[in-house]
């Protein structure tokens, strides 16, 4: 059975048994969204993603080239490779460092 989360996303194929998966457990998304690529995949159930935005500097009237890394959980439905670029909803903080969770891999 798969939970409604709330976004307009494609639902996993597979069904899984984690807690902290947003269309099988109990783990709620709300507030941002935050679309990157996949630079680390090592750690358990756990991704390293990196979102590039331009940053502006007034004084210099110039755009820089930007990055915010975070680090999301990977539910068990979902597969992940590195350089995918996947979608990921913030969530409840799981660990010190986890606060997304990875709703959808884009192809």
């Amino acid at each position: 059975m798969t939970l409604n989360i709330g976004l307009k996303v494609k639902e996993p194929k597979r069904e899984c048994t984690d807690k902290n998966c947003p269309f099988h457990g109990h783990l709620s998304v709300r507030g941002k969204l935050f679309d990157g690529k996949v630079t680390g995949n090592k750690a358990k159930q756990t991704i390293t993603l990196q979102k590039d935005a331009p940053v502006y500097f007034s004084k210099f009237k110039r755009y820089a080239r930007g990055k915010s890394t975070i680090h999301a959980h990977v539910p068990g439905c979902i597969d992940v490779e590195s350089g995918d670029h996947v979608l990921t909803a913030e969530c409840r903080p799981i660990s010190k460092s986890i606060s997304y969770v990875v709703v959808e891999v884009k192809a």
